[in-house]
């Protein structure tokens, strides 16, 4: 009678003393090997200059954000200030945005009617026109002015004749910049007398003023005779998102921090175990 020296099942029995490495085995998956001086400078470079990069946005969001809250209580200020004189020739080259819009002015004179553009506008009160009449002040210079809204129905003049004063006038309301060339997406279009934004130089030029402001002014809520044009209706409107802004960068420079942080300890704890001190991955 032969023996079977393979064993039942034909396996060969293992040496006695002899262990079998299994790579698969819970609890041995094999060491990574450490990262390179080289690679490890790059990856250490790339996520510093992330953090300091995310940083300065969310500093810079900051810095805006006091910016925006200087405008806007700068703004309030002028709003509510009383009127001054409408700015003549002589401070027109001064005239700035920062400095000057929405600034409460008052100025005299007698209004040329016949000469009036329609902008299209969507206030509250629905969508519509803005009337945008030339003033002939007592100084000599003319200025346009936003005397108020009139529904699609009022656009024509003959519709609202009551509102056209005659003689000598004055008006307040609040100085704004030029907006050139068009709103959003729909441009001004000038032969066909189509306005869709306030740009002055432009219907200054197309109504045939030669010595006009390089501003408007947005008549205040004073009534006019017959109910139109209605003004008082500025928006007075600044987003201010900032500290939105700002948590949102400092909050993905930190998580960047953090996730650098455990990189580099996992990279320390490789490089003290015995499979990790044997070598480091090759440049």
């Amino acid at each position: 009678m032969t023996s079977d020296a393979g064993g039942r099942g034909g396996q060969e029995a293992a040496p006695s003393g002899a262990t079998e490495f299994d790579a698969d085995a819970p609890g041995r998956d094999p060491a990574r090997t450490p990262r390179s001086l080289s690679s490890l400078a790059v990856i250490s470079l790339v996520a510093l200059f992330g953090i300091a990069g995310l940083m300065w946005l969310g500093i810079w969001q900051v810095e805006r954000r006091a910016w925006k809250l200087d405008l806007i209580s700068r703004v309030e200020s002028r709003v509510h200030a009383t009127p001054v004189p409408a700015p003549g020739p002589t401070d027109w080259p001064s005239i700035t945005a920062n400095n000057d819009e929405y600034r409460r002015v008052t100025v005299s004179g007698h209004f040329l009617h016949d000469r009036e553009t329609l902008v299209m506008a969507v206030t509250d009160e629905g969508g519509g026109y803005w009337v945008m009449t030339p003033l002939k002040t007592a100084t000599g210079f003319e200025v346009l002015v936003n005397r108020g809204f009139v529904p699609t129905e009022k656009k024509e003049r003959e519709t609202r004749l009551a509102g056209e004063i005659d003689g000598n006038v004055t008006v307040t309301g609040l100085l704004r910049m030029t907006e050139p060339k068009g709103a959003f997406l729909r441009g001004n279009d000038i032969s066909a007398d189509r306005w869709y934004s306030r740009d002055v130089d432009a219907i200054a030029i197309k109504r045939g003023l030669d010595n006009y402001a390089p501003y408007f002014i947005d008549a205040d809520a004073t009534p006019n005779p017959g109910g139109y044009p209605v003004g008082g209706l500025t928006v007075i409107k600044f987003p201010n998102n900032h500290l939105v802004y700002a948590l949102t960068w400092f909050a993905l420079a930190l998580m960047l921090a953090a996730a650098f942080v455990r990189f580099l300890r996992e990279e320390i704890r490789i490089r003290q175990t015995p499979q990790g001190a044997g070598g480091v991955a090759p440049d």
